[in-house]
């Protein structure tokens, strides 16, 4: 009897029993590698795909605002010195600077964008070199004004060179960014100095006709750039044409604006010299160069495709707008 008690009340294991549960990374490791490591790399590819084609088209901004004003113009200085302050100062601070964006950045592969800045800042670093040379000396014969000086150096400094420059130092450095918003900075001196009447800004008609070939010169050399692609055979698209055509697109909008200010400036001398049909007609030859934004610029055969050639496009104006300023400029320069 009590036999069959002490087995009435022995508890038998339980094979169904669930074992001891350890973390969730065991048992993920020991359960599903496979599936693990594959959500890992799909949720990396995903995360990457997001990162640099949705944030960094978000970051891409090309401003290409024709009807762009100086927001805080100086009283009584020069209108294009006003304007070439204001673009630097958007494209450094408002905008945000891009081509100096490492590799890790959302925007490395949205080149347009830091190419059309580097035209601007081409053009712009142009005109200051005028203004230094020319426009901000009397006949050329003066000392130069130190502000130009400094505002002409500071924009010839490489447009790509970020926080650190391993080719230079293993120490951080002033980026590019920063040496241009001294330089916006240098010009705003410069203005309220001639505001003040302590600085020279000649408006004789050979100066501008200085400044107007120097202008035109280098709107030229890019041409010749866009005649050396086109001779060449290539494919419709390539990685080169959007390159060119972006870096003309950003120097023809400021050197419109630039000319558009300057026009004001010189204005009493375009009109005793009957330029301002010739003068609005180089604005709007250079601001065509500069409104088109194709949606994938094309490299095709020109004339014998039904498909569109951008660069060539571009190119016409950018002539026009040479042959209209080469005009300005011999009839200033007969004036003398």
């Amino acid at each position: 009897m009590s036999d069959q008690l002490s087995d009435e009340f022995t508890v038998e294991p339980d094979d169904h029993a669930r074992p001891e549960r350890g973390s969730l990374w065991e048992r993920i490791k020991a359960r599903r590698p496979a599936l693990m490591a594959k959500r890992v790399v799909i949720g990396i590819a995903v995360g990457s795909f997001l990162y640099f084609t949705v944030l960094g088209g978000i970051l891409h901004r090309i401003d290409a605002d024709v009807n762009f004003e100086a927001p805080n113009p100086v009283p009584g200085g020069s209108h294009a010195i006003s304007m070439a302050e204001a673009l630097i100062e958007r494209e450094t601070v408002v905008n945000r600077w891009s081509p100096n964006d490492p590799f890790f950045f959302p925007t490395v592969f949205w080149d347009n964008h830091q190419n059309f800045q580097r035209g601007m800042m081409r053009g712009l670093g142009r005109f200051v070199l005028v203004m230094e040379t020319q426009i901000g000396r009397q006949r050329g014969s003066s000392a130069i004004d130190p502000n130009l000086l400094r505002a002409s150096g500071l924009l010839q400094f490489p447009t790509d060179v970020w926080i650190f420059d391993f080719d230079q130092s293993f120490l951080p450095i002033q980026p590019a960014d920063t040496q241009y918003a001294t330089a916006a900075r240098g010009l705003r001196e410069y203005n309220m100095r001639v505001a003040n009447g302590t600085a020279v800004f000649e408006t004789r008609p050979d100066a501008l006709s200085i400044a107007v070939e120097q202008l035109a010169s280098e709107l030229g050399a890019r041409t010749a750039i866009v005649d050396q692609h086109l001779n060449r055979d290539t494919f419709i698209i390539d990685m080169i044409s959007d390159d060119i055509f972006y870096f003309n697109k950003g120097m023809t909008y400021a050197t419109y604006l630039i000319m558009r200010e300057l026009g004001r400036d010189f204005e009493q001398v375009l009109r005793q010299q009957q330029l301002e049909s010739v003068w609005e007609n180089a604005l709007v030859s250079l601001r065509e160069a500069s409104i088109q934004r194709p949606l994938i610029v094309l490299n095709s055969a020109g004339a014998s495709s039904i498909l569109a050639n951008h660069l060539n496009m571009q190119g016409f104006y950018i002539k026009r707008a040479i042959l209209q300023l080469d005009e300005i400029a011999r009839v200033s320069r007969a004036s003398r």
